[in-house]
This record gives structure tokens, sequence and C-alpha cells, in this order.
């Protein structure tokens, strides 16, 4: 079963996207530089924390640098990020957030200073740091830092996707065999069905990986380095800057139904056209 990619025609201002882009491009640089020289100093989660959902210093002071300088570059463009949606300082109000995310808002920023935070922490070299440009039809600008590779990856919104500046396009890929699935835990833990989705993949001859990054999980789809990615929980600023990538890349990306949706939240999957069936059938199967 082949599924199409999505492909949405919205038009943007060429001007608006070079700058977002550029600006994007220039926080990513930013974090990743930080990234890398503070990550495994040896901290640990208070007794109340949750590795899975961790703040760190380092997560405040990119996600505070980031909102002033989109603050100073578009003013009037709400942002939200994983770090202070509930600080006073920089949360936008929870009526502006309604609106924003209906749709009434004409753009809107969402950010996560480092995603895989237990990596981080850890010093293990597989965290992100992920920024989108959004309007009410998903991810105008995407951008992703994947610092210990050196890798800067961006996409606009019909202008295709980039691995520090040099032009990416998904390969046809016509089985699931041998190749590789990333998933993520949930906040929680395994999310329900979990067990299942890995046998049904395993039974296929298919590897699957928790590697503690949603971001660069669909990041190594758009790259032809994954079959697929299946994200169970998540929040925005998880995914919003990946999707992009994975669209621009023409990837598939589908909710938990199997429908098309440039940004679908409770459930998504990300993956080749032509295997993006399989891999559903085995998520769906496991839910039941």
């Amino acid at each position: 079963m082949t599924v199409l990619p999505s492909q949405p025609s919205h038009d943007i201002e060429p001007g608006l996207i070079s700058r977002a882009l550029e600006v994007a491009g220039r926080l990513a640089n930013d974090a990743a530089d930080v990234i890398t020289a503070t990550a495994g100093r040896g901290a640990r989660p208070a007794a109340s924390e949750s590795p899975f959902d961790w703040v760190t210093d380092t997560g405040r002071t990119l996600e505070r640098h980031t909102r002033r300088v989109l603050g100073d570059e578009f003013p009037g463009v709400p942002v939200f990020g994983e770090e202070f949606d509930s600080d006073p300082e920089w949360s936008t109000s929870v009526a502006d957030q309604l609106t924003a995310r209906s749709g009434s808002a004409r753009y809107r920023w969402s950010v996560d200073p480092v995603d895989g935070t237990a990596n981080y922490v850890a010093g293990m070299p597989w965290c992100a740091y992920s920024l989108a440009m959004l309007d009410e039809h998903g991810p105008v600008v995407g951008v992703v830092a994947d610092p210990y590779r050196s890798q800067i990856y961006a996409a606009a919104r019909g202008r295709g996707m980039r691995a520090n500046g040099t032009p990416v396009r998904l390969a046809d890929q016509q089985e699931t065999r041998a190749g590789i699935v990333c998933t993520e835990l949930t906040r929680g833990g395994t999310w329900p069905g979990m067990d299942r989705f890995i046998s049904n993949a395993t039974k296929a001859q298919v590897g699957v990986r928790l590697l503690g990054s949603p971001a660069l999980a669909i990041a190594q789809v758009a790259l032809g380095h994954a079959t697929a990615a299946v994200l169970d929980s998540y929040e925005e600023w998880d995914v919003a800057g990946a999707l992009a990538l994975a669209v621009e890349s023409g990837a598939a990306v589908l909710d938990r139904r199997g429908e098309p949706a440039t940004l679908p939240m409770g459930g998504l999957l990300v993956a080749g056209p032509a295997v993006a069936g399989d891999v559903l059938e085995w998520w769906q199967q496991a839910a039941r």
C-alpha cells in the first residue's frame, strides 16, 4: 500500500519564509554550540522529577534566548516552548494560546530547546534543538540541530529540505524488511500496545529503536536512515520542526487513523510513502 505524502500548498510570503529560515538557522547553530559544550555534566533529576520530563538549566537558557530573539525579530508572534509555557514572564495567556492554536492567529513559533534531555544529561550523543514556525495548516519553517553530527536540518513549505545546505529528497523504498523503525516512550513509560507493535515489526524482520529524541527519530526518516517513526504521545514542540523536514523530504505523515496530516496531534506515523501502509497496519493492530 502506497500512501501519498502530505503536500500543503498554502502560500506564504517568500520574504517571511526566508527571514524565518535565517533566524531559525542562527538559533539552531547557537543551540548546537551550547549543547555540545555543556552535555554530560553529571546532574541528576530530583526525586520528584521524572527523567522523561526533566527541565535543565541549559534548556531554560536556550529557550529564554530563543524567545528573546524571536520577540525582537517577529514581534507579536506568540512563542510556545517546553520550559516556559507555564512561566508568567514568558507564557502567553490561555486565551492567546487557544487563539494561536485554533487558527485565528496567523503564525506561531514552537521550540524544544533540548529534545532528549536524559541523553543530554548523561552525555549520550543523541539530542537536538528543534524550532518551527507554524500557521493554521501546520509547519511553515522547521529547523532541527543535530549537534553531535554537526548537522543543521532545515525545511520550508514548498522549498524542500536541506542538511547543512545540501538538498535532501527521500529515495523510493519498496519494502520494510531489514529496515529500522523508531519509536519513543511517553512521559509515563511505554504506550498501550507498544509491546505488540514491536512484536509485529520484528516478525516482519524490522528492527525497532527507542533512542530518546522524537525530533531526531522523525529526522532519521526524512534523511532516509530509518524506514518509519511511530510516536504515540508528544507535545507540539517535540515534533513540529522535524515534521517540516519529513513533509518536504517527501515522507508520508499520517495520523492514528491513517489520514494524511501535516501536524497530527494524538499519535503520528512518518514513513516512506510505499511502506507507510505496512507500518500503519502494525500500529493499528497493536492498539486493538
